[in-house]
């Protein structure tokens, strides 16, 4: 049996496929963030923000007002 000598810097190494997965999986991932973030953009951005404040809040959760009719007048 004979062993052949082998040139090291001949030798091709495996290209390394988990690295390559890797940096795929990034950039699909960064590419459907800024798909959604489009669509966002898009569809739901342009609707006007509701009025939050605290007054705004306080007048809508506010009772009837007194021109109402009130239901205690009838029998």
């Amino acid at each position: 049996m004979s062993m052949r000598y082998v040139n090291p810097s001949s030798v091709e190494l495996p290209r390394r496929p988990l690295r390559r997965l890797g940096r795929e999986l990034i950039l699909l991932v960064l590419a459907k963030i800024a798909l959604l973030t489009l669509i966002w953009w898009l569809a739901i951005a342009v609707y006007e923000r509701p009025d939050t404040r605290p007054a705004a809040i306080e007048h809508l959760l506010a009772p009837a007002s007194a021109s109402s009719p009130s239901t205690t007048d009838h029998p």
